[in-house]
């Protein structure tokens, strides 16, 4: 045998390859819609209301001197005073300037109009099936 016999020699007669591909597909579609509703609703509230009245009370009188602004009850009392020649120089109460704060409440009614979405999902039927 010849050092040439001796190699083994080896052919390739056939190789498999294996290829692998994506490709995109439509299986099916959905649709979302959305959807306002409106529908009134009467609420209620409490609402209060302030006023003033004002009164002038007329006095007349001397006094030894300036008197002080006072609260009586919800009244606040304002002295007005003026000062008189005579032989002495005495002080006169005019009158008293009479605030009193007047607080009303009452229902309030009143409709408002709410809104409320929703959302509807439709799945379109034709492309349910998958295409080959």
């Amino acid at each position: 045998m010849t050092s040439s016999e001796k190699e083994t020699q080896t052919l390739l007669t056939v190789e498999e390859q294996v290829g692998v591909r994506k490709r995109r597909q439509v299986t099916g579609t959905v649709r979302a819609s959305t959807f306002s509703h409106e529908r009134e609703q009467a609420v209620e509230a409490d609402l209060s209301m302030e006023t003033l009245e004002v009164e002038r009370v007329p006095i007349g009188r001397f006094v030894d001197g300036p008197i002080p602004d006072r609260q009586d009850g919800d009244t606040t009392v304002i002295s007005v005073i003026e000062e008189v020649a005579t032989v002495e120089i005495r002080l006169k109460l005019v009158e008293e300037v009479r605030i009193t704060r007047r607080t009303a409440s009452r229902k309030m009614t009143d409709t408002v109009m709410l809104r409320r979405q929703e959302v509807v999902i439709e799945q379109d039927p034709s492309l349910d099936t998958p295409v080959t």
